[in-house]
């Protein structure tokens, strides 16, 4: 399981079959301080989130068990929705998002 941060909705007109109606979410990976920590990607999402949101998600096969049709082509999958993080005894929050004018 891994921290990341919701930066976007992801729109697909077309989708592979079995992906029909399962929301797509531009999530940024955080490392254990909640500072970015790699490229951003786009998972699937189990439970209702959107930008700005701390989360936590899941890669590989777990990913794709969170749709409603196992076998289907997914990497990534947000399962759940940080409301505390601490690491050390420290909380911490991910930085805010840019500003969009």
């Amino acid at each position: 399981m891994h921290l990341g941060r919701v930066i976007g909705r992801v729109v697909a007109t077309r989708r592979y079959e079995g992906l029909e109606g399962v929301t797509l979410q531009w999530v940024e990976p955080l490392g254990e301080d909640g500072r970015p920590e790699g490229a951003p990607l786009v998972a699937t999402t189990a439970v209702s989130v959107g930008p700005g949101d701390f989360v936590t998600w899941v890669d590989g096969r777990e990913a794709a068990m969170t749709c409603p049709r196992a076998f289907v082509p997914v990497d990534a999958a947000v399962v759940g929705f940080v409301s505390q993080a601490a690491r050390l005894g420290r909380e911490f929050e991910p930085p805010p998002l840019p500003e969009v004018r």
